[in-house]
């Protein structure tokens, strides 16, 4: 996979929820954290920080208290995406570029991933050891792909987009 260009890497990407066991090497981490440094924001402001749980015992803590999501406990790694509200207006926006950076990157070095919205913020945040006055808007579990499910349908470009004006 290594060598893709976007197009391709875009086409290829899916939600993983079937890893094998195995880890991600320090090379490849390095490259999914440069992809979410490089991310642009608002301002470039960077207004959000991620935790990488690579403990295999956190991992079943964070599925069983707070994710309905039992596969993350397979994953290599799972990126927490984590940003302040009261700080700045687009942090959620900023902090779902930079994971769909991380998701594509990922991609691209033949690893797969899958987008977790569902899941209990609160329980995450204690587990984790977040503070209460961030929030957690993403996990974004990562391993080595144990499926490789079809293309999704999806909506065409008449339904998806209007020229000029809102139709």
């Amino acid at each position: 996979m290594i060598g893709l260009d976007v197009k391709k890497v875009i086409e290829k990407r899916r939600s993983i929820r079937k890893f094998h066991e195995g880890t991600i090497n320090d090379e490849q981490l390095q490259i999914l954290m440069k992809a979410a440094q490089l991310a642009p924001s608002a301002s470039n402001r960077q207004p959000y920080k991620f935790i990488i749980v690579k403990d295999r015992g956190l991992m079943k803590e964070l599925s069983r208290k707070a994710s309905i999501q039992r596969f993350i406990i397979k994953a290599a790694v799972i990126f927490v995406g984590i940003g302040n509200p009261e700080h700045e207006k687009w942090y959620k926006v900023d902090i779902a570029i930079a994971i769909q950076q991380i998701y594509l990157q990922a991609v691209e070095l033949g690893l797969g991933a899958c987008w977790i919205g569902a899941f209990d913020e609160e329980k995450a945040k204690e587990v984790l050891k977040v503070p209460e006055s961030m929030n957690i808007v993403a996990l974004l579990p990562i391993g080595i792909p144990a499926e490789d499910p079809p293309a999704r349908p999806r909506k065409s470009f008449e339904e998806l987009f209007c020229i000029n004006y809102y139709k």
